[in-house]
């Protein structure tokens, strides 16, 4: 019997990174055995798994601030660096503290 949800961490992945998580398991999570399998060093595969537990990680944030989230988003997916996001995230929690 197939479950048909899928948790929200999952959902947010594009379909590359479910590949790779595939791979991954599938390798008994060896990086090197990733490594090998894509053609890249180890450090390139290290890189790419730290970035996906950042967008899984990033989930958790979603729930409690769409804001911030989106802000990690970006940032882990390259789109603005992690000093201007830190800057973004710092500015927004001052505004939302003086509000409340």
């Amino acid at each position: 019997m197939a479950i048909e949800i899928v948790p929200d961490w999952m959902s947010n992945l594009e379909d590359e990174d479910l590949v790779f998580i595939k791979n991954f398991l599938q390798a008994s999570g060896s990086l090197k055995e990733i490594a090998r399998q894509y053609g890249v060093t180890y450090p390139t595969v290290r890189l790419r798994l730290d970035k996906l537990i950042q967008k899984i990680k990033i989930t958790e944030d979603t729930e409690n601030d769409p804001y911030i989230a989106l802000i990690k988003r970006l940032a882990v997916n390259d789109k603005i660096d992690f000093d201007t996001a830190k800057i973004l995230i710092n500015e927004y929690k001052k505004i939302k503290e003086a509000v409340q």
